[in-house]
């Protein structure tokens, strides 16, 4: 397994003397006879291995692949290949990728195909479903497919053209703004950020590069004042949003607490930027820098470009003067304006807007509106948004056969994950339709990368467990399901809400109350930095999860690393499972995710067993099910009924023994009758 920016196996094979071995033939052979994700991506030919002293092969030694092969050795031969096997090599981040090239074997992963398909939208101006990608893997196979299953419909270009002045929200941001007005200011949709550092940060440079970042991203100085109940989006001028930074002192021991109360900071985004910051100073000597952004304003995929910004901000004024950064391309406002041009109008039936919205209704047409889910409690009326987050790590060697599996079958780690949510709520009750919700970057331009902004969009994967599936035939149906949610991930979930029409309640989350996410990354919390380095390398300071937008998130986190002694592939998965505190308690969760890791590793040792052969319970459990309240205790014995009602009569004659209407009888009363 060789890092050489993506992951990826190369296979080193010596010839013997005189004997001429062709690597693209070899992998050939290799790869009719054995799964796909055992295939190298690249085989290099040595006349003899480097050895190190003690005659072990010296793995740091062996030379990088010249040259990547494919199972033909064939480059492009046309344009439109040239420009595809570009597009290829750059999102896996390659020197170069040969047309058969399969882009999974490759380290290809689901978030990377849909940066792929944005970058092919983005090269060739042309619409390619994601489905594509998972049917013909392979430049060769795309080709094909450019032609006979395009959408054909264009789609405008996005470019800076937003006027000045206010402007409407974007349907993501509208339904943040209305949750604001319902319940006020409110931690619940904030996302709050924290790195430590050795030593001290400089606190004046750090302010000043906290003005070039609200001024580089206009949604970090974005308020969203209303008239009449209609709200837009106002972009101050940078020397009036820069947040201050607040200096604030505290202790290792309370250090958790303190971060707490600041990511429970309330905005009123009226008349609020959505970004404050403060620098917590330890008595320990180091630093915390404390980022609270409200989601209105920013998502997970806009932390990379924040930290970036932020980093090279602070760096360039540690030097005494401004960061000299590219300008970005467009504005978020610019993305609302094009993403409104985007999907039409959702009355005119030719509107993307319109043929998406035809597609999750029919889709989601008598689908639960309100899961039945292992609850501790009734739901409430009215939720308090309340919660907690308990964390799971999958076995290594689970999360090896999970990535195997996948490949095996044509999809991907998350959907492996997905099933086996959906497989765990059914067999704790949940029934046999199983909605889930799940987080899509929404990034679906070229330009939109390096923005901080509110893109993420959220989709419902309906999932059908019902008639005992194996996992193959459960995955076969998630994988179909997924790509066809992407295929029309355009539409808001607003605007789905909006065109399925559940019955609306305060109580639930409408269309799902369960969500799933997949994160693939390199593993580990990142490196402590120093702040005199000019540096904002810090370490992550995890805090615990205190709310709730759902009744259970699952919650996954893929990491592969290389060893350095034998330079193997592991791969790590980790979890956690985010709980309604209204609903659930915290003993519920842990157990939640036990046997979600507990069925995982039954489902990938054996595929073919149907669901409801698969243990979920632990040892403890099934001998508190099976024996301590199944005991078989002593039998009485026997006796006639009169010998019994006599001893009652002994025992209790006062006692009532019979009522008709407004006359009743005592055991003894009724003995003297008999």
């Amino acid at each position: 397994a060789r890092d050489d920016g993506v992951l990826r196996l190369v296979g080193y094979v010596t010839a013997v003397s005189g004997a001429e071995l062709d690597p693209f033939e070899l992998r050939a052979w290799l790869a009719d006879r054995m799964p796909s994700y055992m295939v190298p991506a690249a085989v290099v030919v040595l006349d003899t291995f480097p050895l190190t002293p003690n005659n072990k092969i010296d793995r740091a030694a062996l030379p990088a692949p010249t040259l990547l092969p494919d199972s033909g050795g064939r480059r492009p031969t046309s344009p439109t290949e040239e420009i595809l096997a570009a597009v290829f090599a750059e999102v896996l981040g390659l020197p170069a990728v040969g047309v058969d090239d399969d882009f999974f074997v490759l380290g290809g992963h689901s978030l990377l195909a849909a940066r792929l398909i944005g970058r092919i939208r983005a090269s060739l101006g042309l619409e390619l479903p994601i489905r594509a990608l998972f049917e013909s893997p392979t430049v060769a196979g795309l080709v094909g497919h450019l032609t006979g299953h395009l959408s054909g419909r264009p789609r405008p270009p996005l470019r800076r053209c937003a006027p000045d002045g206010p402007l409407p929200l974007s349907p993501a941001q509208a339904r943040l703004w209305f949750l604001y007005r319902l319940e006020g200011p409110s931690p619940t949709y904030n996302i709050p950020m924290a790195l430590r550092f050795d030593g001290r940060l400089d606190a004046e440079a750090l302010q000043a590069a906290l003005a070039d970042l609200v001024g580089r991203h206009e949604t970090l100085r974005t308020v969203f004042p209303d008239r009449d109940g209609v709200a837009s989006q106002v972009v101050l001028r940078a020397a009036d949003a820069t947040p201050p930074l607040a200096v604030v002192d505290a202790t290792e021991a309370n250090l958790d607490d303190v971060l707490e109360e600041l990511g429970e900071y309330g905005f009123d985004l009226a008349v609020e930027p959505p970004v404050r910051a403060s620098l917590v100073r330890l008595d320990s000597g180091d630093d915390v820098l404390s980022l609270v952004v409200h989601h209105i304003a920013s998502d997970e995929a806009s932390d990379e470009p924040l930290w970036q910004d932020l980093t090279a901000a602070y760096r360039a004024r540690r030097a005494g003067r401004a960061p000299d950064w590219e300008p970005l391309p467009v504005t978020y406002r610019d993305y609302t304006v094009w993403q409104r041009e985007l999907l039409g109008d959702v009355a005119d039936s030719a509107s993307v807007a319109a043929e998406q919205a035809v597609f999750w209704r029919s889709t989601l047409a008598g689908a639960p509106e309100e899961l039945r889910l292992p609850t501790d409690r009734p739901r409430p009326a009215q939720p308090t948004m309340a919660g907690g987050a308990v964390p799971f790590t999958v076995p290594a060697d689970v999360a090896d056969r999970i990535a195997a599996l996948a490949r095996a079958l044509g999809a991907t780690p998350f959907m492996v994950a997905h099933a086996a949510v959906a497989g765990l709520l059914s067999r704790l009750g949940a029934g046999e339709d199983i909605p889930l919700g799940v987080p899509v970057a929404g990034r679906v331009d070229d330009t939109l990368e390096r923005l901080v902004g509110f893109f993420v969009n959220t989709l419902v994967l309906r999932t059908d467990v019902s008639g005992d599936p194996t996992l193959r035939q459960l995955l076969a149906r998630v994988r179909d399901a997924d790509l066809a949610a992407l295929a029309h991930q355009d539409l808001p979930f607003e605007m789905v809400v909006d065109a399925v029409a559940p019955t609306r309640s305060a109580a639930r989350h409408p269309l799902f109350q369960v969500m799933i996410s997949f994160q693939h990354g390199e593993g580990g919390a990142g490196e402590r930095g120093s702040g005199e380095s000019g540096a904002l390398a810090g370490a992550p300071v995890e805090t615990e999860e205190t709310t709730a937008k759902f009744d259970l998130s699952f919650d996954f986190f893929e990491t592969i690393a290389v060893d350095d002694d034998t330079g193997g592939e592991h791969r790590g998965l980790d979890g956690v499972v985010g709980y309604a505190s209204d609903l659930f308690d915290r003993h519920t969760a842990e157990r939640l995710a036990d046997r979600l890791v507990r069925l995982l590793a039954g489902l990938v040792s054996d595929p073919d067993r149907p669901l409801s052969r698969h243990q979920i319970l632990d040892e403890d459990e099934r001998r508190c099910l099976l024996r301590d309240w199944n005991r078989i205790r002593p039998r009485p014995e026997p006796v006639t009924f009169p010998e019994a009602f006599a001893a009652q009569v002994a025992s209790r004659p006062d006692a009532v023994a019979v009522v008709l209407e407004d006359e009743q009888l005592t055991y003894g009363e009724l003995a003297q009758r008999a």
